[in-house]
C-alpha cells in the first residue's frame, strides 16, 4: 500500500478580495478558501508530513510530493474548486451554487423524530410535505425504514407499501423527491411512481442489485458512508476523518464501476453511522476537506444523537437549535445539500446566512481607493 495524501482548507475568508485574489471559491459555492494543509499520511497510520500553503504557493508544495501520491494531489487541488452542475430531478432542476434544503418525511413506525406519525395518517403526511415545499424545500426525502441502532429490519414490500403514498403525493404536488432505501426494489418502485433521486445510507454496498438499477435510471445518486453496508453503526475507523474520506473515495469508485456517471454522484459522510460524538465533531470541522473528492456533499446532522450529548441529553423534539448550528456549520464548509427535518428555520438560517455572503462580497470598503 501506498501513502496517502489530503489537502484541507483550514482558513475560510470572506471573498477573494480580502487576500488579493489568493483564495478559491470552495467546489462553485458561496465561501472561499484562503489557507490549506497538504497532508502525507502512511498507509492506513499516522501523518508523517504537513505542508500549509495558500493558491499562490500550492504549486510549490506539490512539487514537493512524492510521485505516488502526486497525480492525487493534483486531482484533489483541481476538484476543490470543481464547481458542480445543477441536480436534474425529473422536471425539476435544484442548482448548488447556494445551500439547498433536503425535508426529511419518515414514513416508519418507529421514526425517532416524528414518532410514525405520517405513517400513521397519509392526510398529516401529505400536509407535511406540502408544507416544507411551501417553506422552501428544494426536494423532499422519503424513506420507509428506520436506520437508527436497534431498528428492526424491514421486509421490501412493507417498505413500498410505506412509501409509495407518501412518493405519490408528494409527486402530485410537483415536488422533487429522493427516495431514502438501500434495496433496489424499493428504488424501482419509488423511481417509478414519481421519485428522481435515491439516498442509499449503505452507500449502494447493501444490495447487490441496486448499483445497475441506479445505472439504468440514469439518477442522480448520494452515497453515504456506514459502518460496512450491511451493520451501519459499526465502528467507522481510529483516524475517522481520512478513515471515512478513504472509504467514501472507494465507494464512489465502486459506482463509477459499476457505469453510475461521476456527475451524478452526491456524497455523505454520514454523521452518526458508525461514529461517537467526538468523531461527529471531527468530521463536521473537517467538511471542506471532502470537496477534495470533486463531488457536490450532503449534511445530514437534524436532531442527531450528538446535539442531546451536548445539550444535557435534551430529546429529540427540543434539538432545533443544536440543528441549525450543525446547518449553518455546513452552510460555511461549502456544503450543497442540508437534510433536515426542520424546514422553514434552516431555509431562514439559509437566506440569512446567504445576505451575509452576498454583502461580503460585494464590500470593498477596506480596500485602498484606486
Amino acid at each position: 500500500m501506498t501513502d496517502s495524501v489530503y489537502i484541507r482548507p483550514i482558513a475560510l475568508v470572506p471573498g477573494p478580495q480580502s487576500e488579493e485574489g489568493d483564495a478559491i471559491r470552495l467546489a462553485g459555492s458561496m465561501v472561499y478558501a484562503h489557507r490549506f494543509a497538504v497532508i502525507l499520511r502512511e498507509a492506513g497510520g499516522a501523518v508523517t508530513q504537513r505542508w500549509t500553503c495558500s493558491p499562490a504557493t500550492m504549486p510549490q508544495v506539490l512539487e514537493q510530493l512524492p510521485e505516488d501520491v502526486a497525480a492525487d494531489a493534483a486531482l484533489q487541488w483541481s476538484n476543490l474548486s470543481l464547481a458542480h452542475p445543477p441536480l436534474e430531478l425529473g422536471e425539476r432542476t435544484v442548482p448548488l451554487d447556494q445551500p439547498q434544503i433536503m425535508g426529511i418525511l419518515n414514513v416508519t413506525p418507529d421514526s425517532f423524530s416524528d414518532g410514525g406519525a405520517f405513517l400513521d395518517d397519509p392526510e398529516v403526511g401529505q400536509a407535511h410535505a406540502a408544507a416544507m415545499l411551501e417553506a422552501g424545500a428544494a426536494l423532499i426525502d422519503i424513506g420507509g425504514e428506520s436506520t437508527r441502532p436497534g431498528a428492526q429490519a424491514v421486509l421490501e414490500q412493507d417498505e413500498i407499501a410505506r412509501i409509495l403514498p407518501a412518493v405519490e403525493y408528494t409527486a402530485a404536488m410537483g415536488g422533487a423527491i429522493s427516495i431514502d432505501t438501500r434495496r433496489a426494489e424499493v428504488m424501482q418502485a419509488a423511481l417509478g411512481a414519481g421519485a428522481a433521486m435515491v439516498n442509499d445510507v449503505s452507500g449502494l454496498r447493501y444490495d447487490p442489485r441496486a448499483p445497475a438499477l441506479v445505472k439504468d435510471a440514469g439518477c442522480p445518486v448520494v452515497l453515504m458512508h456506514a459502518g460496512d453496508g450491511t451493520d451501519l453503526h459499526k465502528k467507522a475507523g481510529d483516524s475517522v476523518v481520512f478513515d471515512v474520506f478513504d472509504a467514501l473515495r472507494t465507494i464512489r469508485d465502486d459506482a463509477v464501476a459499476a457505469g453510475i456517471p461521476a456527475e451524478r454522484i452526491v456524497l455523505d459522510p454520514g454523521i452518526g453511522f458508525g461514529k461517537q460524538v467526538a468523531d461527529n465533531l471531527a468530521l463536521i470541522n473537517a467538511l471542506p476537506l471532502f470537496h477534495a473528492l470533486g463531488h457536490p456533499l450532503l449534511l445530514g446532522a437534524s436532531r442527531k444523537r450528538m446535539i442531546g450529548a451536548l445539550s444535557h441529553e435534551a430529546p429529540v423534539e427540543k434539538r432545533m437549535g443544536g440543528s441549525l448550528a450543525l446547518a449553518i456549520a455546513g452552510m460555511q464548509a461549502g456544503v450543497q445539500l442540508l437534510r433536515v427535518h426542520d424546514v422553514e428555520e434552516t431555509v431562514q438560517a439559509r437566506n440569512v446566512w446567504r445576505g451575509l455572503r452576498d454583502a461580503a462580497l460585494t464590500d470593498f470598503a477596506d480596500l485602498p481607493a484606486d
